[in-house]
């Protein structure tokens, strides 16, 4: 008998055919007007469900799913997941860290070096039919630098592995406590760590604990000639003042790949957009066909481990 399960990201063909063929019988949420009908339509023919961090699943939709036993987030992030009430109810909670650290880490530094050497105003230039004559910026090197990385998980360590290796950049980090393995210099305060940084890089997670932690003060800190990149969630950077600080010369220029808003477009785009120094990616820096296949294998992991009766391979604690 087959398992029910509603997806409410988008799976694709080879993920719905791969859960297909390992007993899941496949709601796919993108298939009805609305995640609350999906949902509700689902009831209690749906035993899991795949969700990210952004969307989440909350307490209002758990209790319209009344045989709910297993929820599992399709990337590393599980902020929206009403946890508390998955407890309450014995649901196992699962994640898929780590499978696209490379990807971002390549996207960061892709994005620093885009915003640094203003790509995207040196595009716009040749598609215009200029060439070198007439364009007279004059952008600064990465190589050599400080680089301060907010966040040193998976992700923020192959970035810094990326930077010190790669480009000969000094490291350094704030996280909510010093790694003791660590090689890269630890800052207490994020306010010091943008201080002595040229480039600061976000790769913190999302939630209430991160939310507008780069914030006026430390973009004032980063300095008129710093730049900033944010791969992590949008919620990390007050949007209001980056734009304010863009405005006014007191940061360089800034790369994102999230932004506050999503996942809808977010409202605040247009004006970013405005902006030369400013490179923005549709939060895709995780996306590719290598970290796509390794996600694909540990969701499916886990949730054969769970219907299984066997640990699963990335749990999320919600025991307290």
């Amino acid at each position: 008998m087959s398992i029910g399960l509603l997806a409410l990201v988008g799976l694709g063909p080879e993920r719905v055919a791969a859960l297909t063929a390992a007993g899941y019988a496949v709601r796919e949420g993108k298939q009805y007007p609305n995640r609350t009908d999906a949902i509700r339509e689902a009831g209690e023919a749906v035993r899991a469900v795949l969700t990210n961090g952004r969307g989440g699943l909350s307490s209002d939709e758990m209790a319209l799913l009344p045989k709910l036993e297993f929820i599992c987030t399709v990337g590393a992030g599980y902020e929206a997941v009403d946890l508390d009430t998955a407890r309450s109810r014995g649901i196992a909670v699962a994640n898929c860290p780590d499978t696209n650290a490379s990807t971002v880490a390549d996207s960061a530094m892709m994005l620093l070096m885009a915003a640094t050497r203003h790509l995207r105003a040196a595009d716009r230039h040749i598609h215009a039919g200029g060439w070198q004559d007439q364009w007279n910026v004059v952008t600064p090197t990465i190589s050599g630098k400080r680089l301060g990385v907010l966040g040193m998980g998976t992700i923020g360590g192959k970035i810094a592995h990326r930077a010190a290796r790669g480009f000969d950049m000094a490291v350094g980090y704030h996280n909510r406590k010093t790694i003791t393995e660590s090689p890269y210099r630890y800052f207490g305060s994020l306010i010091e760590l943008a201080t002595w940084a040229d480039f600061l890089i976000c790769a913190a997670p999302g939630g209430a604990a991160t939310r507008h932690l780069v914030n006026a003060d430390v973009l004032t800190a980063l300095g008129p000639n710093g730049y900033l990149v944010n791969i992590g969630r949008g919620t990390v950077v007050d949007t209001a003042a980056l734009l304010d600080a863009l405005r006014s010369g007191r940061i360089a220029g800034a790369g994102l790949d999230v932004v506050e808003g999503e996942p809808v477009v977010p409202p605040i785009l247009p004006t970013l957009l405005q902006f030369d120094n400013v490179v923005v990616t549709p939060h895709c820096a995780g996306r590719a066909p290598e970290a796509r296949a390794a996600a694909t294998a540990l969701m499916l992991a886990n949730l054969n481990a769970y219907f299984a009766g066997k640990p699963l391979l990335s749990p999320v604690a919600i025991n307290v």
